[in-house]
């Protein structure tokens, strides 16, 4: 499966970056900015975005997330700064 790449520029962030693994609903959630949530969108079956005020993205859910990560390798999480 090919997601298209999104372009994600928040304005202000006001809290850390967040990544929410819920294994009991096969879920995948990972929040940028911790402004109020406006608007959601289904991109792509299962791929869903939460927009703020100023249309921004906000936060990236992924549904039925174990058919492309086994649920064992769900509970590590690797982070790679690129970059300054």
């Amino acid at each position: 499966m090919v997601v298209a790449p999104v372009m994600i520029m928040p304005q202000i962030v006001r809290a850390a970056m967040r990544v929410k693994v819920d294994l009991k609903n096969d879920a995948l959630y990972l929040r940028l900015d911790e402004s109020a949530i406006v608007g959601s969108e289904e991109v792509k079956p299962g791929v869903i975005l939460d927009y703020d005020a100023n249309d921004n993205v906000i936060g990236v859910e992924m549904l039925g997330v174990s058919k492309w990560v086994p649920a064992e390798m769900l509970e590590k999480v690797k982070l790679e700064k690129v970059g300054r």
